[in-house]
């Protein structure tokens, strides 16, 4: 934005000084005009007198011409009625060109030149030494001083411009990372003001869509519960196959599962901060989680991150059941500190996943092509990213080590 506001001030400042320069190249022109008609026509009257007749001697007239040309330190040449030279004095001059017939300009490669008609037919060519106009500077500096009252004027009101467009873009960035209660102000009448209206109106609407839809989740979530509840109960006090119960159990515990990410899910979407913020040793996080799994095993050093504890429980959790349920056992869990990052993997010797599914394996819902018979509530891998990015971390899917996963957490400083 800042490259706007800068175009914008200069395009006014470049403006001002084309305008100037045009006025220069103007005044310069115009004073550089000689006169013509009857001016002329007395300047010849005036100079035939300080000059001899055309009857007089060649001498005499070189003599006068000499006289006038030290008195005025000017260049003079005298040419007769055919335009022969008849006398000069300082630099060579050009005759007068065919067509004058009062007078007129003369270029000349030494300077500007005028050529005078006298009554009996001579011609008298002038070339006055160049003198600094003062008119001329007077008008340049007059210019000047105008084209820097404008600049410096211009210079507050193309930064009101753009500092509005620059709140606007801040507005649209803080949007855009997730801050719904982002808005801007409104100033003037212009277009940029009608812009930050509709950008005001708009995050208004997508911040109660989002909160209508997270209420709708969470209320659908908890309203879950109780009907799982009654069905548990029920299916307790029902005499029924012991193979028939234990599956209908295994499937309300997983319906209650689903229910319980979906809550945690809701939850985190509603709030960009931890609750709860202790020192938790990820290490023995991870070894009391691997205890309750078969062939899972925990390798590394203590590594004390920063968070809420039952969240990265949960984290952690998910990733070895991950493991356990699409992966095959050993189940290794690694912690590692890396300068003030902790890094924690978990790997499994199961079958690396298709570079093409990556991208979402930690997408809600989202199931690998090939595997429509897996287990699990398909939240788990998105409820971990969440968790992650939480805390200031994130994870990644590690093919290198075989099928594994890597979570980043910044680490405690000063402790390990």
């Amino acid at each position: 934005m800042r490259r706007l506001y800068l175009q914008v001030y200069l395009t006014i400042v470049g403006s001002l000084l084309l305008v100037v320069l045009t006025a220069g190249l103007v005044w310069h022109f115009i004073a550089s005009v000689p006169p013509f008609g009857q001016p002329f026509e007395i300047a010849g009257e005036v100079v035939a007198e300080l000059v001899p007749p055309a009857q007089a001697p060649l001498s005499v007239q070189q003599q006068v011409i000499d006289r006038l040309a030290r008195r005025l330190g000017a260049d003079l040449a005298l040419f007769g009625r055919a335009k022969e030279p008849l006398a000069a004095a300082g630099r060579p001059l050009p005759p007068p060109s065919r067509g004058d017939r009062t007078g007129g300009w003369l270029r000349t490669p030494a300077g500007p030149a005028v050529s005078i008609e006298l009554p009996d037919g001579r011609w008298l060519v002038a070339r006055l030494p160049v003198r600094p106009r003062p008119r001329a500077l007077v008008l340049a500096a007059f210019l000047g001083a105008i084209a820097l009252a404008v600049a410096f004027g211009a210079l507050p009101v193309a930064r009101r411009v753009t500092r509005r467009l620059e709140r606007l873009q801040h507005g649209v960035e803080s949007l855009g990372a997730g801050d719904l209660t982002a808005r801007v102000k409104v100033e003037g009448r212009d277009e940029v003001a009608r812009l930050a209206e509709s950008f005001n109106r708009a995050a208004a609407r997508i911040e109660n869509l989002v909160g209508a839809q997270k209420m709708l989740l969470a209320n659908a979530s908890h309203e879950l519960r109780t009907p799982l509840t009654r069905l548990r109960l029920g299916l307790e006090l029902i005499d029924a196959q012991p193979e028939r119960k234990a599956a209908l159990t295994k499937d309300i515990a997983e319906l209650d599962q689903l229910v319980d990410e979906i809550l945690l899910m809701s939850r985190l979407d509603a709030t960009d901060k931890l609750d709860v913020r202790e020192d938790v040793d990820l290490a023995a996080l991870a070894a009391e989680e691997c205890a309750r799994y078969e062939d899972c095993s925990v390798q590394g050093s203590p590594v004390v991150v920063r968070g809420d504890l039952l969240l990265l429980r949960r984290m952690i959790r998910n990733l070895v059941e991950n493991a356990q349920r699409h992966g095959k056992p050993p189940i290794e869990v690694t912690i590692e500190r890396h300068e003030d990052r902790a890094l924690l993997r978990v790997c499994d010797r199961g079958p690396v996943i298709p570079e093409g599914a990556r991208e979402r394996l930690f997408s809600a819902f989202y199931r690998i092509p090939g595997t429509y018979g897996a287990k699990g509530t398909g939240l788990g891998l998105a409820l971990v990213r969440q968790i992650a990015r939480r805390h200031g971390g994130e994870v990644t899917y590690d093919p290198e080590r075989g099928s594994c996963f890597a979570v980043t957490l910044p680490a405690a400083p000063g402790m390990t």
